[in-house]
Order: structure tokens, then C-alpha cells, then sequence
């Protein structure tokens, strides 16, 4: 969530910098709702303070003997009146939280103006396009199943086997590699999150419905941000450790609620998919450059796999919810005619740090860190690419140089 402290004191600023990316900030609700906070935290501290002076007059007429049976009704009196303010400031205070929850993160200012996609901007585009076919990765190879998978659990899942499953393998194995070798610590992580740990990333509570939800507390993860980034929730880190830089390899389980129609055919946009994440938890005064190091970081992949690719920056009214600042990835998809996304990175500033309460320390004192998330890559998108750019037009693929040694060959024979 965004700094309370900025919405109090300058909250015209705010609603003007949330406007850009579409967002209506009721600034006259806030204003009551915290006008309310102030005068019964007031009404709270007053009624400690008499109820305090009032203990100390009763405990002086018991030591001295005197009768205490009128000042014990009065405190009595006070201590029901607090009860009731306490409660509603507690109300006052969740409706506060609940209004804080709902509001995006501020863009930065280096961030494009602009209302929609139709505004981002291409930052560069990488490779030549020299691929001519116009199949599609379903028509190239019957190794990718979507029926069977219709059988196994419903639509939008697929099947893999044989070679197809095993490039996906080598893809995946390849892309942690890269990570590692980046400075990145390996993680493997619980494919479930808790509440709070989806109220930290920015999932819970505006976006319940594009989750799979197990029970009351338990959801499955819709990327590894979440339980990536909740390794530091409540946790104070030394500034010195600064950045710290995770990764882990998971499937990601998304309802795609609002998508139907969208991308129904094949691997483009599926409830489960596998990825590999970046994560970054960086100094306020470093975040910008570590999000154009993550940016470089998962680029390097479709470099190694001399894949065609572009790279945007998203403008303000195409940010996601918790972002300040988005680059996204797009790699070129010859069935398709066009790039498609397969990476986003993202700074969120201390939007999600706010919400985890992950802080580090310095000699000055305790401060918000920002965080930095990125796809690197995602795997069956690029396993798309991989199979329509590489596809010979006729019985087989051609196995990038830097995966052969975990595919085990250079060419996929396809039937």
C-alpha cells in the first residue's frame, strides 16, 4: 500500500497521480474516515487519562479505609464508555485498512503517460524475424495434448510428452541455470499461500477472483512472486545484504476469470503454467537499476536462445496493480504475426514492502525496502516460440545451442 502519510498530507497530489493509471481516489471518504479516526483516538486517550486519575483517587480511599462505592460506579461509567470508543475506533481503523488495500500503487514519473495498452512504449526490438511459417505449435507437433488434458481436468491444461515435454524440461533447467548464475538464490517453495502472504504481494483483497482457492487461508500460488517476496515478510534486513536476490522454479494456477475468449487455443494462457521468477529486494536509492538488471537478466535468455523479441515500457494506465514502473517482454509468435508477452518486470517501490512489512536497518533507522519481480521466463510461452520459430516447415525442430546439453540433441523429428 502506498504511504498513508503522503495521502494525509498532500491528498490532491495523490488522486491526481492515481487518475493517470484510471484510478478514482475518493479523497472526501478518506478525509471522513480519518477525521472520525483522529477524534475518537482523542475521545480513546482522554478516557485512558481520566480512567488512570480515577484508579489513582480509588486506590487512595481504599489504603485510607474511606468508602469507594461512588467513584467505583464512575469508573465503571468510564470504563464502559472506552470499551464502546475503543470498538469504534477499531472499525474506523479496518475501514481505513480496507480503503488503503484497494488503492494502486503511485506510478513513477518516468513512467509514460498514456490510458492504455494502445500508449506503451517500444523501448527496442531484438533479432530478426526470419521465420515464415504460419503454423501454429498445435499443428507443428501432437506431442502437446489439450484434449487429453480436457479429459484429465477441463479446458485451458495441457498435456506434454515425449520430446516436447523433456525441451520444456531443458527450457526450465536452463532458464534457473541463467538465474543462478546471475546472483540469484535458488528456492524451492510451497505451491500454496496463505492469506497473508497474498495481501503482502497486492493479490488479496482486490483480485480474489483470479485466484484457485483451496479453503478459508490457503490458496494456490499464482506466481512465485508470492512466496518469494513473503520470505522477508515481518523480517528487518541489514542494509549491507542489500540487494537480496531469489528465484524458484513453480507452476502457477491462475482462473483467468474475465479471459474467456481470449487465447482458448493451445499453451498462450492456461490456469496452470510453469515459470521461472526473479526476485529482488532492493535499497529505495538502487531499485531502478536493479529492475533494469532484472530486465536484462531474463533478456538474456531469448539472446542465448536467438529468439526474436521486443521489449515496452507499459504507461500509467497500463500498470498493474502494485507497479510503479513495468517493462514487458514480448517474443514473436510467427503463427500469430505478432510479439506476444512472455516476461514482466516490475518495480513495485516500498508498495509491497508496505504491505509485508519487510524493513532494513541502518544506522539512521528503519526503512520500507522496494522490490523488483520479474518472469525469467515464463516456460510454456517460450516453449511456443521455441517450436513455431525453429520449426523446419516440414519433420523437425531445431534444438537451440545452449540447450542441447540438457536436451541431449540438436534436432526434435516430429511425425
Amino acid at each position: 500500500m502506498i504511504d498513508i502519510k503522503k495521502l494525509r498530507d498532500n491528498p490532491e497530489l495523490v488522486k491526481q497521480a492515481l487518475r493517470k493509471r484510471g484510478y478514482d481516489l475518493d479523497v472526501s471518504l478518506f478525509s471522513r474516515l480519518d477525521g472520525s479516526r483522529k477524534s475518537l483516538q482523542v475521545d480513546v486517550e482522554n478516557l485512558q487519562a481520566e480512567r488512570k486519575k480515577l484508579s489513582a483517587e480509588f486506590g487512595k480511599l481504599k489504603s485510607s479505609g474511606d468508602p469507594t462505592d461512588e467513584l467505583k460506579k464512575i469508573i465503571n461509567s468510564k470504563n464502559d464508555k472506552l470499551s464502546s470508543k475503543e470498538d469504534e475506533l477499531q472499525i474506523i481503523i479496518s475501514q481505513i485498512d480496507s480503503f488503503m488495500l484497494d488503492m494502486p500503487n503511485i506510478p513513477d514519473d518516468s513512467s509514460p503517460e498514456g490510458s492504455d495498452e494502445s500508449e506503451n512504449v517500444v523501448i527496442k526490438k531484438y533479432g530478426k524475424i526470419i521465420s515464415t511459417n504460419k503454423l501454429d505449435h498445435l499443428e507443428i507437433t501432437a506431442d502437446i495434448d489439450t484434449d487429453l488434458a480436457s479429459k484429465l481436468a477441463g479446458s485451458r491444461f495441457s498435456v506434454l510428452k515425449g520430446d516436447i515435454a523433456k525441451l520444456q524440461r531443458s527450457l526450465i533447467s536452463f532458464m534457473l541455470d541463467n538465474a543462478i548464475k546471475n546472483g540469484y538464490e535458488e528456492y524451492y517453495v510451497p505451491f500454496m499461500a496463505n492469506t497473508d502472504s497474498l495481501i503482502g504481494t497486492g493479490q488479496l483483497p482486490k483480485f480474489e477472483q483470479d485466484l484457485f482457492k483451496a479453503n478459508e487461508n490457503l490458496y494456490l500460488i499464482p506466481t512465485a512472486e508470492v512466496p518469494l517476496t513473503n520470505l522477508f515478510r515481518d523480517e528487518f534486513l541489514n542494509e549491507d545484504d542489500l540487494p537480496i536476490k531469489v528465484t524458484s522454479h513453480t507452476p502457477c494456477f491462475r482462473s483467468e476469470a474475465g479471459s474467456y475468449g481470449k487465447d482458448t487455443k493451445g499453451l498462450i494462457r492456461q490456469h496452470q503454467f510453469e515459470k521461472i521468477e526473479l526476485v529482488q529486494i532492493t535499497h529505495p536509492d538502487n531499485s531502478m537499476t536493479c529492475l533494469n538488471e532484472l530486465l536484462s537478466n531474463a533478456c538474456q535468455i531469448l539472446d542465448a536462445l536467438k529468439l526474436p523479441y521486443q521489449v515496452i515500457e507499459l504507461c500509467k494506465g497500463d500498470l498493474g496493480f502494485s507497479s510503479a514502473k513495468t517493462f514487458d517482454i514480448e517474443v514473436w509468435m510467427p503463427s500469430q504475426n505478432k510479439y506476444r508477452e512472455i516476461s514482466s518486470c516490475s518495480n513495485f517501490t516500498d508498495f509491497q514492502a508496505r504491505r509485508a512489512n519487510i524493513k532494513f536497518k541502518n544506522k539512521d533507522g528503519n526503512y520500507y525496502v522496494h522490490t523488483i519481480n520479474g518472469s525469467g521466463l515464463a516456460a510454456g510461452r517460450c516453449l511456443i516460440a521455441l517450436l513455431e520459430n525453429n520449426y523446419n516447415g516440414s519433420d523437425s525442430i531445431k534444438v537451440p545451442s545452449c540447450l542441447i546439453q540438457y536436451f541431449g540433441s540438436d534436432t526434435i523429428k516430429i511425425n
